[in-house]
């Protein structure tokens, strides 16, 4: 704790400080106090604004000690909850175990997804470069139809004649992909 002037502290600090004290608590950092304090005129605020509530309701114009008392009873049974007694939880804990767990279908260790689900897989992009074909110094169409009299009517998706010569391919392996083996 920082050692700071006393004489100038307010007074609900130095009971905060002194309650932290009658507690043990002997090194905390000096919000802490103020944490307490915060609580502390919140709680208040928050009694006394149900104890005004209370006394309106009863049509008096003043609040007596039997509103406080009303308003903290209030805040203790909305705010903690007792634990249910020690046979109900033993009766509740023997109804709940006479259900066996399931058997484990999974191997030792932590069950993991299967692989096409899992995003740690590669995801490879290779450059590819294309072969360089020979091709005649300059053809016109008319050279290429008579050259070629059954022209292919599917030609395959792969070979591209939009490139340009030179120019690698882009072969992308997707995440999860299954490899031939």
């Amino acid at each position: 704790m920082a050692e700071g002037g006393e004489d100038d502290m307010p007074r609900d600090a130095k009971i905060v400080k002194e309650l932290l004290k009658s507690m043990s608590v002997e090194d905390y950092e000096p919000r802490v106090v103020h944490q307490f304090l915060e609580l502390w005129y919140r709680y208040a605020v928050d009694v006394l604004t149900d104890a005004q509530v209370y006394s309106e309701h009863a049509g008096k114009s003043t609040i007596d000690s039997d509103d406080v008392k009303l308003a903290i009873q209030s805040k203790v049974n909305f705010s903690f909850s007792q634990p249910p007694p020690r046979e109900v939880l033993l009766e509740l804990a023997r109804s709940r175990n006479k259900v066996p767990l399931p058997k484990s279908i999974a191997g030792p260790g932590i069950p993991l997804p299967p692989e096409q689900d899992t995003l740690i897989s590669p995801n490879y992009q290779l450059a590819i470069p294309k072969r360089q074909i020979s091709q005649p110094a300059e053809e016109t169409e008319e050279d290429e139809e008579a050259a070629d009299p059954n022209p292919n009517p599917n030609p395959n998706p792969n070979h591209r004649r939009d490139l340009p010569q030179g120019t690698p391919q882009r072969v992308s392996f997707p995440l999860g992909a299954k490899h031939p083996r």
